[in-house]
């Protein structure tokens, strides 16, 4: 009882940190890493190719000018075709970000090293103003 009194600072100091690495769980995982301006760079700059992982009622909805629909569950055997060349950037998107983070591992296993998930999807493109296609 004498060290928690003594330490109580360094108890406290803890509990904030584990707090603080809860954060991100409590406001739900994005997934990706990738920005939607960091995304519109790699798209002018590296002509990389957009990969909507969405389904195709989602797809129709709304989604990123000039992306190509394959959904998650297609993903592993229609990318080969889709994108040919291993070396561009893959830009995958989802509606808010969890199944483009899993089509990343999956498109990397298949041997795109440059395959990148849109942190918060479709959403966070919306947030950002950038132009949707609809159909």
């Amino acid at each position: 009882m004498n060290f928690i009194i003594d330490n109580w600072y360094l108890i406290l100091l803890a509990l904030v940190s584990g707090g603080m690495l809860l954060v991100p769980l409590l406001k739900g995982s994005t997934g990706g890493t990738l920005s939607a301006a960091n995304a519109v760079q790699l798209i002018n700059r590296e002509k990389a190719v957009v990969i909507d992982v969405c389904e195709p009622e989602e797809f129709a909805a709304g989604h990123v000018n000039g992306a190509r629909n394959v959904p998650l569950g297609e993903l592993q055997d229609r990318l080969p075709s889709i994108v040919k060349n291993k070396a561009l950037p893959v830009i995958l998107v989802c509606s808010k970000g969890p199944r483009a983070q899993r089509a990343e591992g999956i498109a990397r296993k298949l041997g795109y090293p440059r395959a990148q998930a849109l942190a918060g999807g479709i959403k966070a493109w919306r947030e950002a103003n950038l132009p949707i296609e609809k159909g």
